[in-house]
């Protein structure tokens, strides 16, 4: 096993932590801030260290947000009509690059899951179904990912919001099954919220 001086094994290390970082990666990251000058470093520390300062979850719907609101919410432009559930705040960036959708969001951080523990408790399901409760909403898009825990919410999700008397759609197909929304390019999220379907 290669030596490393501690404060580069610290850093090895926590790079390590970061998903979809292995040995490798994180040895080429490492290799890569010290071989860059000190001002350049410290850039990215603040910018670490400011983006964990300034941003927390949204008042409402729970994407990130740097004040109370996020600018989704804040914007008085949009259908409010309708709500768009997603699992993660960057399926919110992927579904706005289509430019299909026009109302709010609804992030759940995360799906259900019972293999990691993850039950609709662990979730922003009763914050959703508070929205809805609320009156003024006509559908509800359920955006969750197209793998079995994605599945599995958005069954949950019709069952509970049904009975409250909103539409409620599931994304098309057309994403591949076991895929996450940030890697699906901007045609065929957009062709895939288009062709929603009821749920049943």
């Amino acid at each position: 096993m290669a030596y490393y001086a501690p404060p580069i094994a610290r850093l090895l290390a926590e790079l390590e932590r970061l998903p979809g970082i292995g040995p490798k990666s994180a040895q080429r990251l490492a290799y890569h801030i010290l071989r860059g000058d000190a001002d350049t470093a410290g850039r990215l520390a603040d910018a670490i260290v400011e983006v964990k300062r300034s941003i927390h979850f949204c008042g409402r719907c729970f994407n990130f947000a740097e004040r109370e609101l996020c600018d989704i919410c804040d914007d008085t432009g949009r259908d409010a009509s309708a709500i768009c559930v997603v699992e993660e705040p960057r399926d919110v960036v992927a579904i706005e690059r289509t430019g299909e959708f026009r109302g709010y969001y609804h992030v759940l951080q995360g799906a259900i899951s019972p293999i990691d523990g993850i039950g609709p408790d662990q979730l922003r399901v009763r914050e959703l179904v508070a929205r809805v409760g609320a009156g003024g909403i006509t559908e509800v898009i359920l955006a969750t990912d197209p793998d079995i825990e994605g599945e599995t919410t958005a069954l949950y999700l019709s069952r509970l919001l049904k009975p409250l008397g909103t539409r409620v759609t599931r994304i098309a197909s057309g994403l591949p099954v076991g895929g996450d929304l940030e890697y699906a390019d901007e045609v065929t999220l957009g062709r895939a919220l288009e062709a929603r379907r009821e749920m049943d």
